[in-house]
């Protein structure tokens, strides 16, 4: 097909429904102005069809045909041929996208803005709302290896937009999307999404259960909606020729809760949601939540909301396609990587209270084992603590530590010393004996007294501390038994204590939740400007799905603290409590990736991690995009460099990744302003691996730090290099 005929403008008869009603008949124009064929998808006219055409792998080549008239299905058919030359095969047709807008009312009196989390939207008055979609427009557009095409308009309530789809050459999925806005302040949304079948149904359905195991049931036996609890986040239909699977953005799709619990994001079968729609599966969110703070997704008025949808195409078995899926993810993992320790902070799994309420109501058990503790006493462990679930997890995940945050329940604040002692030893110990050669557990707490807000604490070794100071108490007392015991209660004692034994302690969740106006409210502060305070931590909280990054929150603040003055960093954290296998928790998940060249061990305590933080040595990530390598002038993240007169610095970034990249960004700042060099990483395809080598302009500049996202906002990011001008 020669270039004039990919690039014509053709016209095609529709007819629009408005409210049921048939419209008169008009013209639709698909634009391809902004289409450049040498991205690798082709686009053709078919009379009131539009097909795409792009390769998957393998010499392999999919198909996409929409129709463009309202009476017929949208998508006419997807297909897929072995070689270009070879004849397509049909694998799925006449479907359907279908969009589910849950509409709430977002209370921004509460803390003053759109920086929430404390918001219960599952108590609230709400509204579901069945997208319309019109199809008055069709736009084709291209960049790199990348093509897209948007259907408009659609409307959801007081929402409106277009379908937009995006095809990667080279890869067997699709990005199908809503992109829709509204100008109503004061609005949190959810949505469901998928595809429903308007002729022939998949043969069968297959998904992984919460625990892997794979399941399969005959969509004949599916004769009403169901709700499906899975792991990896997939639904995949098998057709006569090949399969199609469904499956969100990991790590976007998944707004803050307390709790990781399999929510079943999954839904199957004819009339979803009380809708008239023949049989479809997609993906769904659960509007209740955990039952807690539920913020759900913040809609600002007049901001793109991407309400997002992967579709994998593959002419294999759904079991096949399934594992293609979860290669995305590593599967569920987090990939080891030479020279770095996977690192992971904040959990309240509560194990030693969980522990001690066992051996109260088990006292009489005989099952289990018993464990010395530190002092010499003895403890027993049930048999269904001595392996719990939340080490199985991390185990399972790739993690090599993990950092606890306990205590955070039971008022530790306000007890006394012996029964504080009590919780810490056994936290110890229980740390201890869940440790080995290749994971670490470390003790470690979520204090909300002394400093403002709420702050994690990070020891180099199993530290006994009190977290009250009665007047009269001294600093330090000894104990027969357990040796110093530390006395803390206001901001001073606690710096000392952290001086004293090379603690660390940063802002956790900073400016939202308990942490609202901090470190800000802190910054002058000698605790915070102290070399023992490392800076906060980072989590995807709020979730907006009209932002190309995630977490903006604290990357913010990152850019604000590194202007600040001071070298202070930002580790991911999690912020989640009870924990089992079966649970989603990879996708509310990110790690830390600190440059060492092995793990601790456990008694010989754990100095070495802290050192890798106070130094910056680290980058945060999701988990599908790499950074193994962050260079400026022969220097790495926390390090310091100096920049010529001329303003020019060589950096080097290693990236490897899993879904295809979007663009990495150069930020810096002078101390006052943040200055912003964006790097378009559009040209690369899925699972890659490439060194880049550039020139920045850093003149002026006080820090510089990189951040990298992909087509699904999964991204990496590292800490600064610190600036020094000739």
């Amino acid at each position: 097909m020669s270039i004039a005929l990919l690039l014509i403008v053709f016209a095609v008869e529709v007819m629009t429904l408005s409210l049921g009603v048939r419209a008169e008949a008009q013209l639709t124009r698909l634009s391809c102005s902004d289409f450049d064929p040498a991205c690798g998808v082709e686009i053709s006219d078919q009379g009131s069809t539009v097909l795409l055409t792009w390769p998957i792998g393998d010499e392999r080549h999919a198909r996409l045909a929409f129709n463009l008239s309202t009476a017929k299905p949208l998508i006419d058919s997807i297909a897929v041929a072995q070689r270009p030359d070879m004849r397509f095969e049909t694998i799925a047709e006449l479907l359907d996208p279908i969009l589910l807008l849950r509409v709430g009312p977002r209370d921004l009196e509460k803390r003053r803005g759109w920086t929430i989390f404390f918001d219960r939207m599952q108590e609230k008055p709400n509204e579901v709302f069945l997208a319309k979609l019109d199809r008055t427009k069709a736009v084709a557009s291209s960049g790199a290896n990348r093509a897209t095409l948007t259907i408009g308009g659609v409307e959801a309530g007081n929402f409106r937009g277009e379908m937009r789809w995006t095809f990667y050459a080279g890869s067997p999925f699709v990005l199908q999307e809503a992109v829709i806005r509204t100008h109503e302040a004061g609005t949190a949304i959810l949505y469901d999404t998928g595809l429903v079948c308007r002729n022939i149904k998949p043969k069968r359905l297959l998904w992984h259960d919460p625990l892997g195991g794979l399941k399969s049931e005959s969509t004949a036996s599916v004769t009403a909606a169901q709700r499906l609890a899975v792991k990896g986040r997939t639904i995949c239909g098998e057709f006569e020729r090949g399969s199609v699977a469904c499956f969100p953005p990991p790590h976007r799709y998944f707004y803050p809760l307390d709790f990781s619990d399999n929510l079943a994001n999954i839904w199957v079968g004819p009339g979803y949601d009380e809708q008239t729609n023949p049989f479809g599966f997609g993906i769904r969110h659960d509007p209740r939540g955990d039952n807690r703070f539920v913020p759900w997704f913040n809609a600002p008025p007049d901001t793109d909301q991407e309400l997002g949808m992967f579709l994998f195409i593959s002419d294999a078995s759904a079991k096949q396609t399934l594992n293609e899926v979860l290669k995305l993810t590593r599967g569920d993992c987090f990939a080891a990587l030479p020279g770095h320790v996977v690192f992971t902070s904040h959990y309240h799994v509560e194990h030693t209270r969980e522990l001690l309420a066992a051996q109260s109501q088990e006292a009489k058990a005989k099952s289990g084992i018993t464990v010395t503790l530190p002092s010499g006493g003895e403890y027993r462990i049930p048999l269904r603590l001595q392996n719990p679930g939340f080490v199985r997890t991390f185990r399972d995940l790739g993690v090599d530590a993990v950092h606890l945050a306990e205590f955070h329940f039971g008022q530790p604040p306000h007890m006394q010393t012996d029964e504080r002692l009590r919780h810490l030893e056994l936290l110890h110990a229980e740390c201890q004996r869940l440790s080995d050669t290749g994971f670490l557990l470390l003790p470690g707490e979520e204090p909300n007294v002394h400093l403002g807000g709420h702050w994690i604490s990070l020891f180099p070794k199993p530290v006994n501390w009190v977290l009250n100071r009665p007047e009269g108490t001294p600093f330090v007392t000894d104990h027969p038994k357990l040796g110093k015991i530390y006395h803390v209660g206001e901001a001073a004692d606690v710096l000392r204590l952290l001086n004293e034994e090379g603690g660390l302690a940063w802002t956790a969740h900073a400016r939202i939740k308990g942490s609202t106006g901090f470190p800000d409210g802190y910054r002058q502060q000698m605790f915070f400007t102290s070399d023992r305070f490392l800076g906060a931590a980072w989590k995807a909280m709020p979730a907006d799905l009209s932002k190309p990054r995630l977490g903006s929150r604290v990357l913010d603040l990152l850019n604000d603290m590194s202007n600040w003055g001071n070298s202070k960093y930002v580790l991911g954290e999690v912020d989640v409590f009870r924990i089992e296998p079966d649970h989603e928790l990879y996708g509310h998940m990110n790690v830390n990736y600190l440059r060492m060249d092995e793990l601790p061990k456990f008694a010989d305590g754990w100095q070495p991690i802290l050192d890798t933080l106070r130094d910056g040595a680290f980058f945060v990530t999701t988990g599908e995009v790499l950074i193994p390598e962050f260079i400026v002038n022969g220097k790495s993240s926390g390090e310091r460099t100096t920049v010529t007169s001329d303003g020019l610095a060589t950096m080097r970034l290693d990236l490897e990744w899993t879904f295809p990249l979007e663009y990495a960004e150069v930020i810096s700042g002078d101390g006052r302003a943040v200055k912003r060099q964006r790097i378009d990483l559009s040209n690369t395809k899925a699972f890659g691996r490439d060194s880049l080598l550039m020139k920045v302009d850093l003149g002026g500049q006080h820090w510089v730090r990189v951040e990298v996202w992909d087509i699904a906002t999964n991204g990496a990011f590292t800490q600064p290099v610190w600036l020094d001008m000739q």
